[in-house]
């Protein structure tokens, strides 16, 4: 517990200072830091990674969790949000972004996928990618670094970084990789439970963890992010407005929640209810409600999307559409 309460305020304390970001190090001294780490072998320019403050596995992340029946879970908010997965045969599983707070990283198998189900804050991206790259199944870890504002993963296999907003790896021996990623979607707790009353939801990682509780207070509705230099999105939209990211296109959640069916692209969006924001209220299940989507292509099959923050599609999508009106 002592040093989970070590994490939170390191997150703390990175959010409330965010110029000394700046100051934990950098690419002259990461190789005492991390040995196994090839750095000859970068795809980006390593002087836009950066500390967050919390060192190597400062977060935690979570191997083989638990879970148990949605029947009996009674903790979670109604409205709190969970990332669903749902793959074929298999019982769908809710994993309560709650937990990502202090984990940011699942690491999990699913009938025969490994997978690696994956949470950024600070973007607001909350991705699932297949842990199986050149027939090696990785296990992933949180190196607390930061490019561009989002979470810098590692594989304990080959030590490489990857960036999380992407599923890419940026250092190392798989730089330039990039992870398979998985359809899953952000819900209320309450759309899952009742559309899959036997599903399965992960169980609290630690005991005497005060999970629930969101470090990052009024953060979505801040006038910029934290531990970001880069440029802003252009024609002035909202750097911290919520989108729906799909391959390099954005839709604004504002306009899923005018027109509440979106088809173009040969995707369709479709609204699904509301649930709390997890970057609002100091507790999760009290935030303000924000848009559910469901995104689907012309067969109505899942795909692979992310919601994140418009400042982070801007950076890792410069030449990215904007899907601002029909």
């Amino acid at each position: 517990m002592y040093r989970i309460l070590m994490i939170a305020g390191c997150v703390m304390w990175a959010l409330t200072l965010p110029s000394l970001g700046q100051t934990f190090g950098g690419p002259a001294n990461w190789q005492s830091e991390w040995p196994r780490t090839d750095f000859s072998k970068a795809s980006v320019d390593l002087d836009e990674i950066r500390s967050g403050g919390p060192a190597k596995d400062g977060i935690p992340a979570v191997d083989d969790p638990r879970f148990m029946n949605a029947r009996q879970e009674k903790r979670l908010a109604p409205n709190e949000p969970v990332l669903t997965l749902e793959i074929s045969g298999q019982i769908p599983r809710a994993y309560p972004i709650r937990y990502f707070m202090v984990h940011e990283i699942v690491n999990d198998t699913v009938g025969s996928v490994p997978v690696a189900v994956t949470f950024c804050p600070l973007c607001n991206s909350g991705m699932v990618f297949d842990r199986r790259v050149n027939g090696q199944t990785l296990d992933f870890g949180v190196t607390g670094k930061l490019r561009h504002s989002d979470m810098v993963m590692y594989d304990r296999q080959t030590e490489s970084w990857w960036q999380q907003a992407v599923g890419r790896g940026i250092v190392g021996q798989y730089s330039g990789k990039r992870l398979k990623q998985v359809p899953s979607w952000m819900e209320s707790w309450a759309d899952f439970a009742a559309r899959n009353p036997d599903g399965l939801v992960m169980d609290a990682p630690l005991a005497g963890v005060s999970y629930g509780r969101n470090p990052y207070v009024k953060y979505d509705s801040s006038d910029r992010p934290f531990l970001y230099d880069g440029t802003l999105p252009p024609g002035g939209i909202d750097p911290m407005a919520r989108v729906v990211r799909v391959g390099s296109l954005a839709w604004p959640l504002s306009r899923l929640d005018r027109e509440k069916r979106i088809v173009e692209a040969g995707v369709i969006l479709t609204w699904e209810g509301t649930q709390a924001s997890a970057l609002d209220t100091a507790r999760i299940g009290q935030g303000r409600a924000v848009n559910s989507v469901r995104v689907r292509d012309a067969s109505g099959r899942d795909m692979p999307h992310d919601v994140m923050f418009a400042f982070a599609f801007h950076a890792f999508f410069p030449d990215g559409v904007w899907q601002l009106s029909r």
